[in-house]
C-alpha cells in the first residue's frame, strides 16, 4: 500500500468530482447533516475538525459517536495522538491524498468540520507567509510567560484587528503566529490570507448551517452539559499531565485544568467552557461568512431541499 504522504497532489485527475463541504458554528448539527448526505450520495466523510483528530480527546471535542461512525465511513477521526505533531500543512497533504483515493470509487466526498483554516487548506490551499526571524517568536514566548496572553491579545488587536476578531484568540499558539507575522513583515497577518487559490481537480460545493445567535448559544450550553454527563471531567483529568501540549490548549480542557490546579471552582470552570465556546462559535461564523460561495441554510431546513440544491449544482 502506498503511504498517503507519498502520493502527489497533482495525481488527482478525476473529472466531475465534487467535495461537499459542510461548515458552520459548533453544535449547529453539521455531523448529522454530513451523515445524511453521505448516505444519500453513497459518499465517505472527511473530518476537517482539528480537535477531533486526537484519539485521547473524544468527549470534549464532540466527535461522532460509535453509532454515527457506523452510519458512514469517516476519515481523520481519532487517527492521531495528542503527542503527535500534525499541522494544517500535514492535513492538507493527507486530505488531498485521501481524496485521490476516494475519488477513484466515488464521484462525491463529504467534508465536515468547524476548523476554518483546515477547511480552506483542503479546498483552496494554504496561504503564503514570509519567513520570520526566530528571535521574534522567542521574544513573544517570553512576553507570554512574563506578561500573559492578555498582553499579546491587546497587541494583536492594535496591529491586526481583523485577525483579533477571527482567529482562536484564546489559543496562545495562534496569537503568537499572527503577531510574529505582523511584527516580522510590518503588515497585518490577515493581509496574507486568501490571496490566491490553488488549483484543485475537484469542485467544491460549500453548505453552511446557521441559526439565530440565541439558538446557537443555547445549543452550545446544552452540549456542554451533555459532555459533563458523559464524563468530560474525568477525561480531562486523565490528560492533566499533558496539559502543556498544543492539542490540549483548547476550550473544554484548559478550563478544567485550571480547576484541577485549584485556581477555579468547578462551577466557574464550566461557566468558562460555555462562554469560551460561544466566543469560538462567533469567530467561526465570522470566518465562514467570508466565503461568498457558501450556500447557507437554517439548521432546521428540510434536508431533502438541501439535497435538491446540491444536485442542481452537479454537472
Amino acid at each position: 500500500m502506498v503511504p498517503l504522504l507519498s502520493l502527489k497532489i497533482e495525481q488527482i485527475k478525476t473529472p466531475n468530482t465534487y467535495l461537499i463541504s459542510i461548515v458552520g458554528p459548533t453544535a449547529i448539527g453539521k455531523t448529522a447533516l454530513s451523515i445524511k448526505l453521505a448516505q444519500h450520495f453513497n459518499a465517505e466523510i472527511i473530518s476537517a475538525d482539528s480537535r477531533q483528530f486526537f484519539k485521547e480527546m473524544q468527549i470534549g471535542t464532540a466527535a461522532p459517536t460509535k453509532e454515527e461512525l457506523a452510519q458512514a465511513k469517516h476519515h481523520f477521526i481519532h487517527h492521531k495522538s495528542i503527542k503527535d505533531n500534525f499541522s494544517v500543512g500535514d492535513f492538507e497533504k493527507d486530505a488531498l491524498a485521501q481524496l485521490e483515493i476516494l475519488f477513484k470509487k466515488h464521484n462525491i466526498v463529504v467534508m465536515v468540520g468547524g476548523s476554518g483554516l483546515y477547511v480552506n487548506a483542503a479546498t483552496d490551499g494554504l496561504d503564503y507567509f514570509p519567513n520570520i526571524k526566530p528571535s521574534i517568536r522567542a521574544q513573544l514566548n517570553t512576553d507570554l510567560e512574563e506578561k500573559g496572553l492578555s498582553h499579546l491579545q491587546a497587541q494583536l488587536k492594535i496591529l491586526d484587528e481583523q485577525s483579533f476578531n477571527t482567529i482562536a484568540i484564546d489559543n496562545p499558539h495562534r496569537v503568537i503566529r499572527a503577531l510574529e507575522v505582523c511584527i516580522g513583515s510590518g503588515q497585518p497577518y490577515s493581509s496574507f490570507l486568501n490571496k490566491k487559490k490553488q488549483h484543485r481537480n475537484f469542485k467544491t460545493i460549500s453548505i453552511g448551517l446557521s441559526a439565530d445567535r440565541a439558538i446557537i448559544y443555547n445549543r452550545i450550553n446544552q452540549r456542554v452539559d451533555i459532555m459533563l454527563k458523559e464524563g468530560l471531567v474525568d477525561e480531562a483529568k486523565a490528560l492533566l499531565l499533558h496539559k502543556d501540549l498544543n492539542a490540549l490548549n483548547t476550550v473544554g480542557y484548559k478550563e478544567l485544568f485550571n480547576y484541577f490546579n485549584g485556581e477555579w471552582t468547578l462551577e466557574f470552570a464550566i461557566a468558562e467552557i460555555k462562554k469560551n465556546t460561544r466566543r469560538f462559535a462567533k469567530r467561526q461564523n465570522t470566518w465562514f461568512k467570508k466565503n461568498e460561495n457558501t450556500l447557507w441554510f437554517n439548521y432546521q431546513y428540510d434536508i431533502s431541499s438541501i439535497i435538491e440544491t446540491i444536485e442542481d449544482k452537479l454537472i
